[in-house]
């Protein structure tokens, strides 16, 4: 089952040796003493799809979602970020617009970083632009797994996946053991899985007969990973 979850974390989730955490301490206090940090309300957007990017960000505390505005107005939700991850250096190092839209799916602490401190940190710190690098490689590589692996899988098993997908992202830490409380609005899960909030509402609801999760009003609790684990048939993808 640890196996399963380690693959779960490397395919669909960014990994924890490009977080900002492994950089060297003199680093860290250095990008950290540059930072104005604004407290976000939840559902308060911190950037928007097209707008230019005039720096980046860092999530100190909270959950954010990037998404991308469908022509229906509606939200399809590509990633959540989490406490110790950057938000839009893609845009930033390529100096194009960005290519998708910001908010706090909770309450949170968000860091911000102009581009000319962020240009004189990055000339005077190679390890951080190395890092920058290297997240942007992995990136991408997460997002062409979700895609790639969403496209051709059943309502029931894109559920699935997600439960597992969000239960690592909520993991506070990577070697916590006990049950994991996934708090997402059935409107946001359901905009991450591509679906309609009715038929979200209705498999939750066969999960939670099947004993797989445990629901807690909005919160949500998988009780059997492992057996999510084989509804999501990843046998292909791993």
């Amino acid at each position: 089952m640890e196996d399963s979850l380690i693959k779960i974390r490397e395919r669909f989730h960014l990994k924890r040796e490009f977080d900002f955490e492994s950089l060297p301490e003199h680093v860290q206090k250095d990008f950290t003493n540059q930072m104005i940090v604004k407290h976000f309300k939840r559902g308060q957007t911190i950037f928007t799809e097209g707008a230019f990017p005039s720096g980046i960000f860092f999530v100190k505390k909270g959950k954010i979602k990037k998404f991308k505005t469908l022509n229906s107005g509606k939200e399809q939700i590509i990633y959540l970020c989490s406490d110790g991850e950057m938000l839009g250096y893609a845009a930033f190092m390529g100096e194009e617009r960005y290519h998708d839209s910001a908010a706090a799916l909770t309450d949170s602490l968000i860091g911000y970083i102009s581009k000319d401190r962020l240009v004189r940190l990055l000339d005077k710190h190679q390890e951080l632009s190395k890092l920058l690098v290297k997240k942007l490689s992995h990136e991408f590589g997460v997002m062409v797994n979700f895609i790639v692996t969403f496209t051709k899988k059943s309502v029931r098993e894109r559920v699935a996946l997600t439960l597992l997908i969000l239960n690592e992202n909520f993991r506070k830490d990577r070697n916590q053991e006990e049950y994991i409380e996934i708090e997402l609005t059935r409107e946001d899960f359901a905009n991450i899985v591509g679906i309609a909030t009715e038929t979200l509402v209705r498999i939750l609801s066969d999960f939670a007969n099947e004993k797989l999760i445990v629901k807690k009003g909005r919160k949500i609790i998988v009780n059997r990973p492992l057996d999510l684990f084989k509804i999501a048939d990843l046998t292909d993808t791993f």
